[in-house]
């Protein structure tokens, strides 16, 4: 039995060390991704967020109808490509009274909701426990702070709604957008709707590179849209659309 001990503790202490080093890999990632527009997908267990994420980024991620499904983050590109670039990134499905121990190990993946521009509650519409389940949810990401972050609440599965569930989830949350992740007309509203929320953000600037630095011209287009450019003595002259803080950065690379 102590031989046995000493291997589990072994073993505990193997994988933190494993899970220390995600971590860290997934930090990294995360900062390099830190000017870029994300949307992360969050949501009870089953409630279809691989689906949809499959959906959105023609991704093959992993599809099943199981707890926990989903482990690691998955970081994909909307489809088709917008500029500047959107991620979406799919996380852990939540449980009720997930055990403090488990929001611990699940933290990488729970940390791409709190660094998000904008959260997807995904919900199960046809589910008649939602609300219990959107009220774990809502939980969850109080618990890591993420309550502030810019959300929207999608019913899922909207294929299975009868027209008098439609028209009650309507009436209770008339803000929500419903749809279903099989139907390629709902995807495609549902990108357009992800791009109107960050043009909202948006604004114009003047950009100019030197032409010793037409080499990181890929930089612009990245995180940026351009809309207009001239040259001069002084190098190439670009009208850009991206966020406040985009454009500061670009601003500063290219001083």
């Amino acid at each position: 039995m102590e031989l046995d001990r000493r291997k589990i503790r072994d073993r505990i202490a193997e994988l933190r060390e494993g899970l220390d080093s995600i971590q860290k890999d997934q930090a990294n990632r995360r900062y390099a991704r830190r000017d870029q527009l994300r949307v992360a997908l969050v949501g009870y267990t089953n409630a279809g967020k691989s689906s949809l994420m499959r959906a959105l980024t023609g991704s093959e991620v992993l599809v099943a109808d199981k707890l926990f499904a989903t482990l690691d983050t998955t970081v994909r590109a909307l489809q088709p490509e917008t500029r500047p670039r959107v991620l979406v990134s799919d996380t852990v499905g939540f449980i009720q009274k997930l055990p403090h121990d488990l929001v611990a190990s699940f933290r990488s993946t729970l940390d791409e909701a709190l660094e998000a521009s904008l959260l997807l509650y995904v919900v199960d519409g046809s589910d008649p426990t939602w609300e219990a389940q959107l009220e774990v949810t809502r939980e969850v990401l109080r618990e890591i702070g993420a309550e502030s972050v810019p959300s929207r609440l999608v019913f899922n599965k909207a294929d299975r709604f009868s027209p008098e569930l439609r028209e009650a989830l309507s009436e209770k949350h008339p803000e929500a957008w419903q749809l279903s992740a099989h139907a390629p007309e709902d995807v495609a509203a549902l990108r357009q709707r992800i791009i109107a929320f960050f043009e909202e953000s948006m604004t114009e600037a003047e950009l100019v590179i030197p032409y010793n630095r037409q080499a990181r011209i890929g930089e612009v287009y990245e995180h940026a849209r351009v809309l207009a450019e001239t040259y001069d003595e002084t190098g190439r002259h670009l009208r850009i659309r991206a966020l406040p803080a985009a454009i500061a950065r670009l601003t500063h690379a290219f001083k």
